[in-house]
């Protein structure tokens, strides 16, 4: 069984609801369709009734999974509550009520509220719009000291990691962490993997060097953040500074870091900077032909989840189903 038939097999099992707020796009369309067929979870579609159903002919969306925020009769309710958790800000009620028209924002609070279990967005927002509101309204988690973001990337025919899926982290989100930063978004994703993957986290922190093999701000960074994860976290299966192949290669581990537990086993890749993680996982997918999930948002109070605008309507229904599951954590 795949990761995402595991993934969509748990979904089901505790059935959530998830808000869509993007559902002018047909790609979010076809996943909503999809996830309320295969009963993946239950669907909020933020929108106009008549262009859903005009957009989305043939695809069965039953008319009361779509929202209308204009003739929402719990405005109020919402308006007041924004009003109170961002008055400090500036944020006056007039402000509140002009937010909830963006459908982000009003995504957020049916989270908030309680309305929905988690929100899925980004076929056509940016990153930062997606985690505004998110970071604004539902906050960090208790006890999480960065939000960061993470990919699942699942590779085909692989030897390598768990079976072919590792998690990516941070290839989305953080540009450029200093080493408590990284140490925290290692931690992070560790978690994060062994909650979706159901598999023990082995964390490689990345540089271009291995053990020492060169010196340099980089390569001290690694290996500082190293050494504050494993104080953080002893528990974990945690190493650095590796290089990839020394990571996931057996013989090329037991040669350049000899006496590792992490070196050639690795199965959470952890990127000293955006930069790299992001051009790592874009080349893991277009090169290794991987499916790739995110980001995915960790450290949120709730679960949001960001896409990517080049994603497909099948990748939405796989982030669909990994936030129905950090739902069920929740």
């Amino acid at each position: 069984m795949t990761f995402l038939e595991r993934t969509i097999q748990r979904a089901k099992s505790n059935k959530k609801t998830i808000v869509l707020p993007e559902s002018e796009d047909i790609r979010t369309l076809k996943a909503a369709s999809v996830a309320l067929k295969e009963g993946i979870a239950d669907i909020i579609l933020l929108g106009n009734k008549e262009k859903v159903k005009k957009n989305g002919k043939g695809l069965n969306i039953p008319e009361e999974k779509v929202l209308e925020i204009d003739k929402f009769d719990r405005i109020d309710e919402y308006a007041n509550m924004l009003y109170q958790l961002r008055k400090e800000k500036g944020v006056t009620l007039d402000i509140a009520y002009k937010l909830l028209e963006n459908p982000l924002y009003f995504a957020v609070m049916m989270v908030k509220m309680g309305d929905a279990d988690g929100m899925v967005a980004g076929a056509v927002s940016s990153t930062s719009d997606t985690l505004r509101p998110a970071l604004q309204i539902l906050r960090t988690a208790k006890g999480t000291k960065i939000v960061s973001a993470f990919f699942i990337m699942c590779v085909p025919d692989c030897q390598y990691g768990a079976n072919g899926v590792f998690a990516y982290g941070d290839s989305g989100l953080v540009e450029n962490p200093d080493a408590e930063q990284l140490s925290e978004i290692a931690i992070s994703t560790a978690k994060s993997f062994e909650l979706l993957v159901e598999e023990q986290p082995v964390v490689a922190m990345l540089s271009y060097s291995t053990y020492g093999s060169a010196k340099s701000e980089l390569t001290e960074k690694v290996i500082q953040a190293t050494k504050l994860a494993k104080e953080k976290a002893p528990e974990l299966l945690l190493d650095g500074e590796l290089q990839v192949d020394a990571a996931v290669v057996k013989e090329i581990g037991q040669r350049k870091a000899p006496g590792s537990s992490v070196a050639g086993k690795a199965n959470v890749m952890i990127f000293p900077n955006l930069d790299a993680g992001n051009i790592a996982y874009k080349l893991t997918e277009r090169l290794a032909k991987a499916e790739a999930y995110g980001p995915l948002l960790q450290g949120i109070a709730k679960p949001v989840n960001d896409l990517s605008r080049g994603c497909t309507a099948e990748d939405i229904v796989g982030v669909i189903a990994i936030t129905a599951v950090q739902a069920q954590s929740v």
